[in-house]
């Protein structure tokens, strides 16, 4: 059985030792998720701050700081959810095993919540300004609900089959929202909440707005799990959760998790945006301040005992990396069902998830043919960018699984490798321009606009990748120290990028033509252009994230002779990425060392964290 509640999992992490009290004072402008990253990065336990400054309620952080821990969560469950999503991909099976079909009953009967007149989340009411004042990064434009749960119903189909869940920041001070009274409601493009918000503006009235906090931890996996439309993430939350969610719902309000920890009641009023940000992202970078709508709070309410659960994002990996693979083993048996022909698909963390996808798909259009190219895997390829949360991939390479039936997208290296060994680059690039892309992406021409490509790759191995560069390798003037990042892949330093040129960058086409001439780089399939070539190369994470969170394929893709035919862009190789940071890209984020001195301390003999965390010479 499930946790009731927060409390109930604190409680039980606290007494299989893998919960740590941090009776110190901590201030939660920047110190407490300097912190909760430090303990991260060590692998260390869920974290109990309960002397907050300036705040009664004391905070939770890493709850999924590890895999294990967050396995552990749901220990109960995972196996029933596994059974299932395996009946839902192959349903031939449910027919053949009914009995396997029926045991699974009482799990979906703890689906659909319980309503009751009353819960422990409504006894007390706060302000806003009551609650914590997180702020993550130095940058931060203010404080922000990290693990919110925002809850909405459809305006046009009101109730618990026509709601969303989903955690999208909110900023609770800083900027111009009026003290208290106001918050900023950030969500992202292809969220569910965006379809609720369109229906109230069309029919011109507020969309209310539920924001919990806390409560079992099922509800926070839930609000990030990419559901079809029409199952309610609080259903799939009691499936996770071993038990019916209790819900509170009064007449004219929304429901409310009797067992949540906070609740913020508001509503966004129609028309109505005010610059929100920045906010230091998922990406490793600031996103920017731009406008979002505007939460007018009416009430917050909280339970007796409240904990405030918190978490950080920056570059990958943080904690919400254990998130996106909790999601991905819960998800990945459905993908053949919901896409037919594709049997794999990897969201790459390390590239910042939406940047770099990589799957493995069927090429079977013509199993006659001597030879054989992307065909089918092209259609497969479409289906991906049309689908969810998939289509927001901006690298997207795909594979055929005939030619290594074993070819796992999980193992990055490996697939990278596959990939450059077979694609055709005259033949095997497919861009969308002028698109939409991640709300979080600052490589593209502005907010939600930039492009996509496509590499497929089918059929036999055209070339053998070096795994070493040449020494003594001359390269035009201004690009210098070449070094290998993968086999097929070199990382070249460049000069500084000062004005962006998408697409016709002379210092760029100045390297592909020469290149093109004979160069000794030609050997290698793929030529990374860095600030710093030797950082990119340092390991694969780095190689991932330097050259997908930096580059936009219509904009800074070049290639060593390249041509345009028919409205096709291709090239003879070796492929060229532009992954220089450019003046509208965000800043990356930095930790402030005054801030990391003083954490430091906990860390000292008879302080709370002593031998959890890590201390830097």
């Amino acid at each position: 059985m499930g946790y009731r509640n927060l409390a109930e999992c604190i409680h039980d992490l606290e007494a299989r030792g893998d919960l740590v009290r941090v009776r110190e004072p901590v201030d939660p402008d920047l110190e407490a998720a300097a912190i909760q990253r430090r303990v991260f990065r060590a692998g260390g336990p869920a974290l109990l701050f309960t002397r907050v400054k300036g705040c009664r309620f004391p905070l939770l952080a890493n709850l999924f700081g590890t895999m294990e821990r967050t396995r552990y969560l749901f220990r109960d469950t995972l196996e029933d959810l596994e059974r299932a999503a395996a009946l839902l991909a192959r349903p031939a099976e449910a027919l053949r095993s009914p009995g396997r079909a029926l045991s699974l009953l009482p799990a979906a009967l703890r689906m659909w919540p319980r309503i009751v007149p009353n819960g422990p989340v409504l006894a007390h009411r706060a302000g806003l300004l009551d609650l914590p004042r997180l702020r993550c990064w130095p940058g931060d434009g203010g404080a922000f609900v990290t693990l919110p749960q925002v809850y909405s119903e459809s305006p046009a189909r009101p109730g618990l089959r026509g709601s969303n869940l989903g955690m999208y920041r909110i900023q609770i001070t800083g900027g111009r929202y009026r003290p208290g009274l106001e918050a900023g409601l950030h969500y992202q493009i292809h969220r569910g909440i965006g379809v609720h918000h369109a229906e109230a503006l069309e029919r011109g009235v507020p969309l209310r707005v539920n924001v919990f906090v806390g409560g079992p931890p099922c509800l926070a996996v839930a609000a990030v799990m990419p559901l079809p439309e029409g199952v309610p993430e609080i259903a799939f939350a009691g499936l996770l959760g071993g038990r019916r969610l209790r819900l509170v719902r009064r007449p004219g309000e929304l429901p409310v998790p009797a067992e949540a920890d906070f609740c913020i009641s508001g509503t966004v009023e129609p028309g109505r945006t005010l610059p929100e940000g920045p906010f230091g992202d998922h990406l490793g970078y600031y996103s920017l301040v731009h406008e979002f709508p505007v939460l007018r709070v009416e009430r917050v309410t909280h339970r007796p005992g409240a904990v405030w659960p918190f978490t950080t994002v920056g570059r990958p990996p943080q904690e919400d990396t254990h998130l996106g693979a909790l999601v991905h083993e819960l998800t990945a048996p459905a993908i053949p069902r919901v896409i037919p022909g594709v049997k794999a698909v990897h969201a790459v963390d390390a590239a910042g998830v939406h940047p770099l996808l990589l799957a493995v798909g069927s090429e079977r259009y013509v199993p006659y043919a001597e030879r054989r190219g992307p065909m089918e895997i092209l259609t497969q390829a479409n289906a991906i960018l049309g689908t969810g949360q998939l289509s927001l991939a901006k690298f997207l390479l795909i594979a055929a699984r005939e030619d290594d039936p074993d070819l796992d997208p999980r193992d990055v290296a490996a697939f990278f490798r596959h990939v450059l060994e077979r694609v055709d680059w005259r033949r095997d690039l497919h861009f969308q321009t002028r698109t939409t892309v991640d709300t979080l992406d600052y490589t593209g021409t502005g907010l939600h606009r930039g492009s996509k490509v496509v590499i497929a790759a089918a059929g036999p191995k055209r070339r053998k990748l070096p795994e070493a560069v040449p020494a003594r390798l001359p390269l035009p003037v201004g690009f210098r120290s070449p070094a290998a990042c993968l086999p097929g892949v070199a990382a070249v330093t460049g000069p500084p990028c000062r004005h962006w040129r998408p697409g016709r960058d002379p210092e760029m086409e100045r390297l592909a033509a020469a290149l093109a001439a004979g160069h000794p780089l030609r050997s290698f399939a793929l030529v990374v252009v860095a600030d710093d070539s030797a950082a990119a190369a340092r390991s694969l994470d780095d190689f991932l994230w330097t050259t997908f969170t930096r580059a936009d394929p219509a904009g800074d893709v070049y290639g060593a002779g390249a041509f345009t035919r028919a409205k096709h862009w291709g090239c003879e190789g070796p492929l060229v990425i532009d992954a220089r940071r450019k003046p509208h890209h965000a800043p990356p984020l930095e930790e402030d060392p005054a801030v990391i001195r003083r954490i430091e301390a906990l860390a000292a003999p008879g302080r709370s964290l002593h031998g959890i965390l890590d201390v830097e010479a």
